[in-house]
């Protein structure tokens, strides 16, 4: 198979080849792009493998390009151009082996042969030749072209091996089978079983990277079955893990609440691509199994897992290295409020309605969508018959909204206003002042705006004795 005509749309392969051919390297397009080159997905990461040293391959095509800048890392005898849309990296080609307590490989020179031998799969195991006389030829020793075709993920070599080289290997594996909806091979799949536990040696960052890819996929629940059935999701993730099973007392079961997160997350995957909506549907029931709860009058409860859960969010993000700013306090805001807007289909009230806006700002329209995604049920007509109360709760959130202009409230009054207005010092009185102010517009019993809350400030002064000063 032959792929000159596909490479020689792009300038960047000959500008390779003629670097190679002054070098007198052999050089090879690897990995990732041959796979999507056949696929017929874009790919603008290309991984290069000469025959010789990849830092002087890099600097002899930044050269050619305009002397562009290179990114060399010597540890690695890699480097690194940014080319336009493009991003080149270079390496020569190396054999690798590990130790088996750490996970920093010790490398030597090696073959192209070699090199393919330590690749993760099949499928990125693939090479397209770039040298004038064979240019666009493919090399495909481990049959990743037929296991393209079958859609099957495999290790060029045995799993053991492969796996315990570089454990987030499993991880990669997974995440492929979830993007390109491809099956593991059998005998990958029990290698992945077999080394789970090994994937403790990997650092936290490359482990989420890897989960963070699986859940922008267009099915993550896929990827997370794969994940709990390996045993992989345990190591890093066991507070989902908990999540799974049913319990029985007196005939009475509850849902299985792992399996309803998958459903809630693929739900929510529909309608946003945004990675931190999905990590609130994967976290909102989160606290589930330490509330867990059976009341021979109710049966199965689980009071206050929202709050509960929304505090396990920032030890959780923290544990997974994810960040600890706008986007965590966002997740926390969604799982902390997940239940409100269910709770108001059932009596809808305005007031209900306005501290709904108030407390959940900006992150509104993200929180419906999540509620929309937990309305669960086998039973079509129950999850019907929920939405339709739902669609009620959505629009008084946009009647009241409209209305009283709560979303991202801000007080009519400020407290620096006050002090000045009293001549007073900053103490508790002026939060108190605030506080009753912000209660009595969300209670609806004075408008949101400025004139309204003066007359109530003057009033509560009055009550506290306090002499008015000026107005501001």
């Amino acid at each position: 198979m032959n792929f000159a005509a596909q490479l020689g749309e792009q300038a960047v392969f000959k500008t390779i080849q003629q670097a190679s051919q002054r070098l007198g390297y052999e050089s090879f397009i690897v990995g990732g792009f041959v796979r999507d080159l056949i696929l017929g997905r874009p790919n603008k990461d290309l991984d290069f493998v000469c025959i010789g040293s990849g830092i002087d391959l890099a600097e002899t095509v930044a050269q050619q390009l305009g002397n562009v800048p290179v990114t060399v890392f010597k540890n690695f005898g890699t480097a690194m151009i940014r080319h336009g849309d493009y991003e080149l990296e270079f390496v020569g080609a190396r054999k690798e082996s590990y130790r088996q307590e750490s996970r920093k490989p010790m490398v030597e020179d090696g073959t192209l042969e070699d090199d393919q031998n330590r690749r993760d799969f099949t499928i990125n195991a693939m090479a397209i030749r770039l040298d004038e006389k064979n240019f666009g030829q493919l090399i495909d020793p481990f049959h990743g072209i037929a296991d393209l075709k079958n859609k099957i993920i495999r290790t060029p070599v045995k799993p053991d091996i492969t796996f315990s080289d570089d454990p987030l290997r499993m991880m990669r594996a997974i995440r492929f089978a979830t993007q390109l909806k491809f099956d593991i091979d059998a005998e990958t799949y029990q290698g992945i079983i077999a080394q789970c536990e090994r994937l403790k040696i990997v650092s936290m960052e490359r482990v989420m990277d890897e989960l963070n890819k699986i859940i922008l996929s267009p099915q993550p629940s896929y990827g997370f079955k794969l994940l709990f059935q390996s045993g992989l999701l345990k190591v890093f993730f066991p507070e989902m893990v908990a999540l799974h099973g049913v319990e029985y007392v007196d005939n009475k079961a509850h849902k299985d609440n792992f399996y309803h997160t998958l459903q809630v997350l693929d739900n929510v995957a529909k309608v946003s691509d945004d990675l931190w909506l999905r990590w609130a549907a994967i976290l909102h029931d989160i606290a589930k199994p330490v509330t867990k709860r059976y009341e021979p009058e109710h049966g199965w409860t689980f009071h206050g897992h929202e709050e509960r859960g929304a505090r396990m969010v920032p030890s959780l993000f923290r544990r997974f290295k994810l960040p600890m700013n706008e986007k965590m306090v966002f997740v926390q805001t969604l799982v902390r409020l997940h239940l409100r807007p269910i709770a108001l289909s059932k009596e809808v009230t305005d007031t209900a309605i306005r501290r709904l806006l108030w407390e959940a700002g900006d992150a509104i329209d993200d929180l419906m969508k999540l509620c929309r995604a937990d309305i669960t049920s086998k039973n079509a007509e129950k999850v019907a018959r929920y939405l339709k109360n739902f669609e009620k709760v959505e629009s008084r959130l946009v009647e009241v909204e409209q209305n009283d202009h709560i979303r991202n409230f801000q007080p009519p009054v400020t407290g620096d206003e006050i002090i000045q207005m009293f001549s007073l010092s900053p103490g508790r009185i002026i939060g108190e002042l605030k506080e009753q102010i912000k209660e009595a517009i969300l209670e609806g019993t004075i408008p949101n705006d400025r004139e309204a809350a003066l007359q109530l400030l003057m009033k509560l002064a009055a009550e506290r004795g306090l002499t008015l000063n000026a107005l501001p």
